[in-house]
């Protein structure tokens, strides 16, 4: 038996590879197959079933597209309902791999379809877990993305989740493995480890919702407490996986058309395309087409596209570091964005030697920014965490994922200041803003991180209530 998870930082998503004796599973495989299909072949082994934990809503899973390259079939949970061909599995209904069984756990609560996975091992011990988005290392899924009105609540759904975990995770083996499907950085849960695996019996010990004398009220009020708004594409990506997509080669196929700087301008004025500039922060401010997008492929890149485009039928036209264009169309299409139309030929600098229109950023460095600062105001983008933990004194808190929110506080400026944590997100927000016609901003090179070295006052901590 093997069992490998297969990691992508940039989603904190977590699939899984398992194989016994020529048999192979996997479970919540990402959009691009090949990889699982090269790794079968390596073992010499046939992909047999495609176990899909639930409806994802932060990516778009590779289920659909791995099952028709492969003859393997998707299996779900109870309570799902599909437009494609799939098995809707039976509470506690068992399918063999080798020698070894994967049992279905029906644990809805994160979503009434949600399923956990037992492996029991040959000898008929339980050997691991595959929890999807209802437990997490440090945490469990939230409760809110399948609400639907008039019908279930929050509330509703936190308490099926409290008796998923104790019904059927919590009496399981204190030394049962646990393969979750995020970690850290997904917006699918409130604070997640930055571990990736774990144990029941540590999780018991250390997840603050698997305490043992935690009553259902206990557990509704503190998981359903704090969580933010879900991403606008959520429920998009629910969809495409409930009702099928087109395939990835099709999308980059789609994708991967290159355009002169006429073309391009040609066609942005024609389909009102957004430009999506992936290029390195540092480049996007030295110049860049004006009223694009800055989202740096080298950053949170899927995730910040999702949350702040929202809209995943929105054309795209990408300028990106040459030779990478299929390699940003890939990971869009990963959280549903398939309507990259094409790119910039010869990227930025081909649109800049044809003389073509340009902007740049004022961008400075923390000194100069300690140097100059005075009483023009200061904008922090950081998460509400973030800047709740540490911030410059008097910085008035606009969270990039809510910049829309926020752009009357800059349009009321001269002159302002902008940070995030390091200089990704401020030059994200930078680039919203200057696409929405305000131009009077200074990113701060370095961010906080930077900022905190100089001399520029400091503040500990702000209490919510006060944001």
């Amino acid at each position: 038996m093997n069992i490998e998870q297969i990691y992508t930082g940039c989603l904190a998503q977590g699939a899984y590879y398992i194989e016994c004796n020529g048999e192979v599973a996997i479970i919540d495989p990402l959009r691009e197959t090949q990889p699982y299909i090269n790794r079968a072949k390596l073992d010499d082994a046939k992909i047999k079933y495609i176990f899909e934990t639930h409806f994802h809503a932060d990516f778009v899973s590779g289920h659909v597209t791995l099952a028709k390259e492969t003859g393997a079939k998707i299996v779900f949970g109870p309570n799902a309902s599909t437009s494609y061909k799939t098995t809707i599995a039976e509470d506690n209904q068992e399918f063999k791999l080798g020698n070894i069984t994967i049992k279905v756990l029906h644990t809805p609560g994160h979503t009434m379809e949600s399923t956990t996975y037992l492996l029991i091992d040959a000898k008929g011990k339980d050997y691991a877990i595959f929890s999807g988005d209802t437990l997490f290392i440090g945490d469990v899924g939230r409760p809110d993305l399948a609400q639907k009105a008039g019908s279930i609540t929050q509330d509703d759904l936190a308490g099926y989740l409290y008796d998923s975990l104790r019904n059927k995770i919590m009496p399981l083996a204190d030394d049962v493995i646990v393969y979750p499907a995020h970690g850290a950085g997904s917006a699918c849960g409130k604070n997640m480890s930055k571990e990736t695996t774990g144990t029941i019996g540590d999780q018991k010990k250390t997840n603050y919702a698997l305490r043992a004398d935690m009553t259902k009220a206990e557990f509704i009020t503190e998981v359903t407490d704090g969580l933010l708004p879900p991403p606008a594409y959520f429920p998009q990506n629910v969809k495409m996986n409930q009702e099928g997509y087109d395939d990835l080669d099709t999308i980059i196929t789609k994708g991967t058309q290159g355009f002169t700087p006429a073309e391009f301008e040609a066609k942005v004025n024609k389909t009102g395309a957004i430009v999506l500039d992936v290029r390195h922060q540092n480049d996007f401010v030295l110049g860049h087409i004006p009223r694009s997008i800055f989202i740096g492929i080298d950053g949170g890149f899927a995730p910040w596209v999702g949350a702040l485009i929202g809209d995943v039928k929105q054309p795209i036209l990408l300028v990106a570091p040459e030779g990478r264009e299929a390699e940003v169309i890939t990971r869009l299409s990963r959280v549903g964005f398939d309507n990259t139309i094409g790119f910039l030929k010869g990227g930025y600098n081909s649109w800049a030697r044809e003389g073509k229109e340009t902007d740049t950023l004022r961008s400075i460095t923390a000194e100069e920014f300690a140097s100059e600062k005075g009483n023009t105001k200061v904008f922090d983008v950081r998460k509400v965490g973030e800047f709740q933990s540490t911030h410059i004194t008097n910085a008035i808190h606009t969270p990039l994922s809510k910049m829309n929110e926020y752009l009357d506080n800059y349009k009321a400026e001269k002159t302002s200041y902008i940070h995030c944590a390091g200089g990704y997100r401020s030059v994200i927000a930078a680039s919203i803003l200057k696409s929405r016609g305000i131009h009077n901003i200074t990113d701060v090179k370095g961010g906080f991180g930077a900022i905190k070295k100089t001399n520029v006052s400091i503040s500990d901590y702000v209490c919510p209530s006060t944001l």
